[in-house]
């Protein structure tokens, strides 16, 4: 009776977090990520009090690098066009965030114990990264100049390294695109999204 009473309570808390991490249903819509998503919300707002990038800038980056998939990863490389290779990157998580700078993140904000799995400490980073652009000028609803630099680093960006990369200008055309379309279904949710009944501080 303990045995199945202690298999049972594990199988419910393998439901909860399976609900917690898989993508929101409608990614297409901020309102309903935030209003299915309450946590995320929270974190986003949280991100942008300390970082001051927009909530339809940031999940525009989120829905670009990971479709809001908690353990995104680089597909492989292919040799001979099947036999899987290598990955091109150390990207991972929601903000595919390279394994050196996101410990160029911890250390410099002391969040030691950040996991690249959990949308509070991708918020925060995505945010952290994107705030050092507004030191170098950038507009804080530049999505298309901040995810450039996201990619390419502010260094890279400044020598205009995505000048080459065609690919890499059209997905941050997609970023700004589609941050304009959250940023205006925001601003029709905003003050619903801001009632106590929406906010778990």
């Amino acid at each position: 009776m303990k045995r199945f009473k202690y298999s049972y309570f594990l199988l419910i808390i393998l439901i909860i977090q399976s609900c917690t991490t898989r993508p929101p249903e409608n990614p297409d819509n901020i309102c309903l990520i935030f209003k299915e998503k309450r946590s995320w919300y929270k974190a986003v707002i949280k991100s942008e009090k300390r970082w001051k990038i927009p909530p339809y800038v940031l999940m525009s980056f989120v829905h670009q690098e990971s479709s809001f998939q908690a353990d995104a990863k680089p597909d492989r490389e292919k040799i001979l066009g099947f036999i899987p290779w290598f990955r091109p990157s150390s990207a991972f998580g929601y903000s595919q965030a390279l394994t050196k700078t996101w410990e160029d993140y911890k250390d410099e904000t002391g969040n030691t114990r950040a996991s690249r799995k959990d949308f509070a400490d991708s918020a925060d980073f995505i945010g952290w990264y994107a705030s050092k652009g507004y030191y170098q000028g950038f507009e804080r609803t530049d999505a298309r100049s901040l995810y450039l630099a996201y990619h390419e680093g502010y260094t890279g960006f400044e020598k205009k390294t995505y000048r080459k990369k065609q690919w890499l200008i059209k997905v941050a055309d997609r970023v700004q695109a589609r941050s304009t379309k959250y940023q205006k279904q925001y601003w029709g949710c905003e003050k619903d999204l801001k009632r106590k009944k929406f906010i778990f501080f």
